[in-house]
C-alpha cells in the first residue's frame, strides 16, 4: 500500500498554493500522484457543481448534510477507481488537495453540535468502510481565519463578489466550517497548521517548510 497525505482548508486558506509547492518538492524525492477534489473535469462532479452553483438551493445550509456529503463521496469514489487506485496499491505516495475531510469541514456544521460525533462516525463508515476509500496517513488543515481568507478571495476575484460560490460567499457559514474543522481536527488527530498571526498572513515558504516537516514524519 502507498501513503495518503491530505491538505485541506477553507476557501482562501492558500491550499492550492501549498499543494503545488508540496507536489514539486515531494516529486523531487519520490513518486507522487497528485489528486484534487472535487474533480471538476469529470462527469462524477455534476451534482457537486449543481450544489455549489446554487441550483439545488441558493443557501448551502438548506441542503441536507448527508445528501451533500454523498455528492462529494461519489466524485471521490469515481476518481479513486478510475485514476489512482493502482498508484496507491503499488505503493506510491498520494498527495490530495481535499478529501473525505472536506465533508467534515463543510457539511458537519449543518447539524446540531450534539450530532457531530455521530456524523463523523457515519462519514468514516460510509467512505472508508462501505466505499472502501483509503484512509489518510496524515491530514493537514490549513487554519486561516475567515476574515483574512475573505480578503484574499476578494483579491483573487478582482473584487467581483458575484464570482464566489455559495460556500465562499457565506461568511457565517464559513465561520461555522472553521469551527467544525477544528473540532474534527481535535477528534480525529489532524494537524492544524496556523497560516496567520493576528491579521497578517504568514509567509508562504514558512508554511510550506512546516508542512514538509509533518509529511516527512509519515514517509
Amino acid at each position: 500500500m502507498g501513503k495518503l497525505v491530505v491538505i485541506d482548508g477553507l476557501d482562501g486558506s492558500g491550499k492550492t498554493t501549498q499543494f503545488e509547492i508540496l507536489r514539486e518538492k515531494l516529486d523531487a524525492d519520490t513518486a507522487v500522484k497528485a489528486i484534487s477534489f472535487p474533480d471538476y473535469d469529470q462527469p462524477s462532479s455534476a451534482l457537486v457543481k449543481m450544489y455549489l452553483n446554487g441550483e439545488i438551493s441558493a443557501n448551502a445550509a438548506d441542503v441536507n448534510a448527508y445528501a451533500a456529503s454523498s455528492f462529494y463521496a461519489a466524485d471521490r469514489y469515481a476518481s479513486y477507481k478510475m485514476f489512482w487506485e493502482k498508484n496507491y496499491l503499488s505503493g506510491e505516495l498520494i498527495l490530495a488537495s481535499r478529501y473525505v475531510t472536506s465533508n467534515a469541514i463543510h457539511q458537519m456544521g449543518k447539524l446540531p453540535e450534539s450530532e457531530w460525533d455521530s456524523y463523523l462516525e457515519w462519514l468514516a463508515d460510509y467512505e472508508y468502510i462501505k466505499l472502501a476509500l483509503p484512509e489518510p496517513n496524515l491530514v493537514i488543515f490549513l487554519d486561516m481565519p475567515v476574515e483574512i481568507s475573505q480578503r484574499l478571495m476578494t483579491g483573487r476575484y478582482n473584487g467581483d463578489e458575484k464570482r464566489k460560490d455559495i460556500h465562499e460567499a457565506n461568511i457565517e457559514y464559513l465561520k461555522l466550517c472553521r469551527r467544525s474543522a477544528l473540532y474534527a481536527a481535535e477528534r480525529l488527530g489532524w494537524k492544524a497548521v496556523p497560516c496567520s498571526v493576528g491579521d497578517k498572513v504568514l509567509p508562504i515558504e514558512d508554511i510550506s517548510v512546516r508542512l514538509m516537516q509533518l509529511i516527512k514524519e509519515v514517509l
